[in-house]
């Protein structure tokens, strides 16, 4: 009897354990739409959280909206920005105008995504681009822009034609 009795606690033990591994293994689950919908993957997360961040900026900087473009930045940036952003040089300053900002380039940089942008300018009639370099990196759950910096110069397109703004 002693031989059945073991292998009756194996069973049994078995069987009480069968649903747990079960559930480690996925099957059972029933938050079917996370399976359902594959998770992003992370480079792609990057540019797209990047590139809505610095196309948010843009527009603000268009429509002269200072908050909005505070909004789009680290919160250690903020104290600069409040500083400079309406400055005779800075992003929102009045006589400054905005017709055109495309985003050019989004790679993978050593302090985040480096976004470029070539930005029209206009002051009075004079009008110039100017390219720039924003860094958007992760701050905590969020994404924000880290830094702006001037760019290079504005590469020519292969047909010629300025690049539009994205969306």
């Amino acid at each position: 009897m002693r031989p059945t009795h073991r292998r009756l606690a194996a069973t049994a033990a078995g069987l009480m354990l069968l649903p747990v591994a079960l559930v480690g293994c996925g099957i059972g689950d029933k938050d079917e739409k996370s399976a359902a919908k594959p998770a992003r993957a992370p480079a792609e997360e990057a540019t797209t959280r990047s590139r809505e961040r610095v196309q948010a900026y843009l527009d603000a900087m268009a429509a002269k909206d200072v908050d909005a473009g505070r909004s789009q930045l680290c919160a250690l940036l903020h104290d600069g920005f409040d500083l400079g952003a309406t400055g005779p040089n800075g992003d929102f300053a009045d006589h400054f105008q905005v017709p055109e900002a495309a985003i050019t380039d989004i790679r993978s940089g050593p302090l985040g995504q480096e976004v470029r942008v070539s930005v029209s300018v206009a002051v009075g009639k004079r009008t110039v681009i100017r390219p720039l370099i924003f860094t958007v990196t992760r701050d905590g759950s969020d994404w924000c822009i880290a830094g702006e910096a001037p760019g290079g110069p504005v590469a020519p397109t292969p047909t010629g034609v300025a690049p539009t703004p994205a969306s």
